[in-house]
């Protein structure tokens, strides 16, 4: 891993991202019935509940769109912090920093759009899918090998914990 990858990792306390594109392939499917429904990877929801067993890392979703499963699914996951229909998301980001008490480089932040830029410029640490909009991937500190909806997130935490120490400890229930 690179190492100033590696020295911005070892300061996150919280892991802020967006949804649509990020958590998901960004494909928005809305049903006759008006139902929307999004399509998640396993692999991002195991990485948060394995987190769960080393503590000390927070979880903010920061999206343009309200959605109910967008809701439903924050808190089944039980995510820390969730902001919807948040088209500016810079007021979010800075509610998270006053709220967690944290500085910007205590906070990673994953986007894949023009919408995440000022939040990918702000954050201590930022990562976009491989999917991203160019823009984003010109600012970010890291660029996942997974596209959106793929485990984009499983990989941020995993550089995180990795860099932290930390990710023997959150993978040991599963060994």
């Amino acid at each position: 891993m690179n190492k100033k990858i590696s020295n911005k990792a070892k300061k996150i306390k919280l892991i802020a991202m967006d949804v649509d594109g990020v958590l998901t392939p960004g494909d928005i499917v809305i049903m006759e019935s008006g139902e929307e429904v999004k399509s998640w990877s396993a692999k991002d929801r195991l990485g948060i509940f394995a987190t769960r067993n080393a503590g000390g890392i927070k979880y903010a979703w920061v999206s343009g769109r309200k959605s109910p499963q967008v809701e439903e699914r924050a808190k089944e996951l039980k995510i820390d912090a969730v902001y919807l229909g948040s088209l500016g998301k810079l007021p979010a980001f800075n509610d998270i920093l006053k709220r967690f008490n944290l500085t910007g480089t205590q906070v990673a932040y994953i986007g894949d759009d023009l919408v995440d830029l000022p939040l990918l410029k702000r954050a201590g640490f930022s990562a976009c899918p491989k999917d991203a909009v160019n823009d984003v991937k010109k600012v970010v500190d890291c660029v996942t090998e997974a596209k959106g909806g793929q485990g984009v997130l499983r990989e941020v935490i995993e550089i995180v914990f990795k860099s932290q120490g930390r990710w023997k400890k959150a993978v040991e229930k599963y060994m």
